[in-house]
């Protein structure tokens, strides 16, 4: 099978050669990985890993995103992100430093603003990236798109936009709508460019914290569900499936997300409240496929070898006939042991080296 085949198997329950996977790390964790086995690209690392799906992307072409003298680069939203530090020296993790929608209290004031637009997008080449990965599941999007509280709150501040969503602030609803034409419009014109190659079309939005939702159904209801029902829609009629990434325990809202077109769910961080994922395969795995579920917070950085090894088989086992694109439950962070991260990668038959 090659890896196309591979993934079409486990998400139409079809059964595959080996269970399929995806590689995500730190540029910290890569580098070590890349300089382990002696490759200069992440592309090289992802072929070696034996990672079964591929992005494809329109080019930028809009409006040049300026730098700026303390070091940080502008956004697309007009945020700008510089590289905080972390773990003594460990690593860094961008972090927004300016965001512009802070102190926005009327919809009036943004009537002039710069909002990004599907037009600052080349998708002329889209044809030729799905001809050059022929073999691979075909992505597009990321875990940034749509996502309407995170990617909100990097231009307004997080404990604002938890009061956007309580009290349904009009600011923030207007964020929201421009959010979604933006993301729909530049989803479309990738499936329409893609003639109908792009496999699964990838979105985000963390809806649980460690212990439970973020948010209530009601405001799920009322802010957000309308959107994701449309998009899903667009999706679908191109032949594409929507993979969501949420962080948290989101069982909540699992059903819901079901009704409204979802097939497969990201990133199955297993060690949220409720989220064990034999329980989720037993009540929701006949309508849904999952993605992720290796631990970054527990097995893989301190798990021991065989650890990781037994949980990796005990995945292949649960989902022998698909249903599960293994991967870790989010970027593999810096203190993982490198010797974790072959293990998984060796017992589920994907490493090439």
């Amino acid at each position: 099978m090659n890896a196309r085949e591979r993934m079409l198997g486990a998400l139409e329950r079809k059964g595959y050669d080996r269970i399929p996977v995806h590689h995500e790390g730190t540029p910290e964790v890569n580098a070590m990985l890349r300089q382990h086995f002696g490759v200069a690209d992440d592309l090289a690392l992802a072929e070696i890993l034996g990672d079964d799906w591929r992005y494809v992307r329109p080019k930028y072409i809009g409006p040049e995103r300026k730098q700026f003298p303390d070091g940080s680069r502008e956004g697309l939203w007009g945020e700008r992100y510089a590289e905080i530090p972390y773990g003594d020296g460990l690593g860094t993790y961008p972090e927004a430093v300016y965001l512009p929608f802070a102190g926005i209290d009327d919809p009036a004031k943004l009537a002039d603003y710069p909002f990004p637009s599907a037009d600052w997008f080349d998708y002329s080449d889209i044809q030729q990236q799905c001809e050059t990965w022929n073999e691979y599941a075909l992505f597009v999007g990321g875990a940034g798109d749509l996502d309407f509280m995170n990617g909100i709150a990097r231009c307004r501040g997080v404990e604002q936009v938890l009061l956007d969503v309580a009290t349904e602030d009009p600011v923030y609803k207007l964020l929201v709508e421009k959010r979604f034409q933006f993301f729909y419009e530049t989803t479309e014109r990738v499936l329409q460019a893609a003639g109908g190659r792009i496999d699964v079309v990838h979105c985000g939005e963390d809806l649980g914290t460690q212990r439970g939702p973020i948010l209530s159904m009601r405001s799920f209801e009322r802010m957000f569900a309308p959107y994701y029902a449309q998009y899903f829609e667009m999706v679908h009629r191109y032949g594409a499936r929507v993979l969501m990434h949420s962080c948290g325990s989101v069982r909540h809202f699992i059903p819901r997300l079901i009704d409204l077109g979802l097939d497969v769910l990201d990133v199955i961080q297993v060690a949220a409240e409720g989220m064990a994922l034999d329980g989720l395969k037993r009540d929701f795995g006949k309508d849904l496929s999952f993605s992720g579920s290796m631990c970054v917070q527990t097995i893989l950085p301190f798990g021991t070898v065989e650890d990781v090894e037994r949980e990796t088989r005990w995945r292949m086992e649960l989902f022998a006939d698909g249903g599960l694109i293994l991967g870790p439950t989010h970027a593999i962070q810096v203190f993982t042991p490198l010797e974790n991260i072959l293990a998984m990668y060796r017992t589920a038959g994907s490493l090439k080296a």
